[in-house]
């Protein structure tokens, strides 16, 4: 006779949170939304499933039990919702569920008494003197104590469990969102103290040239003017594609071969389908300035540069690699802050598994190769 559905409104919330007590019309409000059709509907079909569970012990006529067990879970039911919606501070040792469950135990033979009343036109003495009508009270009002309680009962636990799920699922929901925030905060600093290493690196190069007097120093200047009017406005771009990756790489490979034509050659093979894939900004870019700082630039014969990717094949990762043939493996290769931040940032952008290799070429240079599931 009671909806069994697990429930516990806005304000009542409010108040196990600790926020302050809800008004009079705020609880008004939060009784009638809970009264919803189907909360209503499944109120009276338990009620009528009562009264045929007792019709067989009763000389009433069903239509009319029928009649009596409605009336008595429609009231139960708003009490249990009017206690749930308690406008009042209650007392430290009175639970909010102790008291819905008490209501509900005092509506049920409340109810009764006044179906009865009602049908012996408020004749107490006339109620008392029928043995038949005592005995359904009794019937009635046992069954609707025995079960109610325990329908609120269970209600109540399974708003809890369900309250808790949703809280815990809340908190997961929050704890992810702030993991974001602090991997894609980490992901700008890092790019930040990769941006200025790189265009240091770049206008040393340049400068070099201005001061030897190199009659390469102005196009080499403009250039990188072109260059950097191209790369700025795709630094900070986090949908950035392997294509634009290379789009950089090529303009900046471009741009040191006009520093030194006699000693840089380069190769881009990269499938067009995989140019499309989602890439980290610079990650490649990074790569080739280390080859050519670390590679090209110390070797007396220079070399070439080559940039490879193979799609994955089966479960194995993708592979981009930037392939050189200058002085090759040094102590002091692979722990600069380029390369370090590179390393963080792959598993920030494709997860744990991401990494960064570095191994010898032969007959001499150096293969930095980036592994990973896009």
């Amino acid at each position: 006779m009671l909806n069994v559905e697990p429930h516990v409104p806005p304000p009542m919330q409010a108040r196990s949170s600790g926020a302050s007590l809800p008004s009079h019309a705020q609880a008004w409000q939060g009784f009638v939304a809970y009264l919803t059709p189907m909360r209503l509907g499944l109120s009276l079909g338990l009620s009528a499933l009562a009264a045929l569970l007792l019709n067989p012990i009763f000389v009433t006529p069903l239509p009319e039990l029928l009649g009596r067990t409605l009336v008595i879970g429609l009231l139960a039911l708003l009490a249990f919702s009017a206690a749930g919606q308690w406008p009042r501070r209650l007392p430290t040792w009175l639970a909010r569920w102790l008291l819905q469950v008490v209501v509900v135990g005092l509506s049920v033979p409340l109810a009764t008494v006044l179906v009865y009343l009602v049908l012996v036109g408020g004749d107490i003495a006339s109620l008392l003197q029928n043995p038949h009508r005592i005995s359904g009270f009794i019937w009635i009002a046992g069954s609707g104590l025995m079960v109610g309680p325990l329908l609120a009962m269970g209600a109540l636990y399974r708003h809890r469990d369900a309250e808790a799920r949703s809280q815990a699922l809340s908190f997961e929901l929050e704890r992810s969102e702030l993991e974001r925030q602090a991997l894609d905060a980490r992901l700008r600093l890092l790019q930040a103290q990769i941006e200025p290493h790189f265009l240091f690196n770049t206008l040393a190069n340049v400068r070099a040239l201005v001061e030897t007097g190199s009659p390469q120093a102005a196009p080499v200047l403009r250039s990188l003017i072109a260059y950097l009017r191209a790369a700025m406005p795709r630094l900070q771009n986090e949908a950035a594609t392997l294509g634009d990756e290379l789009t950089l790489v090529r303009s900046y490979l471009e741009l040191m071969h006009l520093r030194m034509p006699d000693r840089l050659n380069f190769r881009i093979e990269v499938p067009e389908p995989l140019r499309a894939l989602r890439f980290p900004p610079m990650a490649l870019l990074t790569l080739v300035e280390n080859a050519i700082r670390h590679g090209i630039d110390p070797s007396e014969e220079g070399g070439v540069i080559d940039i490879v990717a193979q799609a994955a094949a089966g479960e194995a990762p993708m592979r981009v690699w930037v392939s050189d043939s200058g002085v090759g493996l040094r102590q002091s290769t692979g722990s600069g802050t380029g390369l370090r931040n590179l390393r963080e940032r792959l598993k920030m952008f494709y997860g744990s598994s991401a990494r960064l290799d570095l191994t010898e070429n032969s007959p001499h240079g150096l293969r930095a190769e980036l592994l990973f599931f896009p």
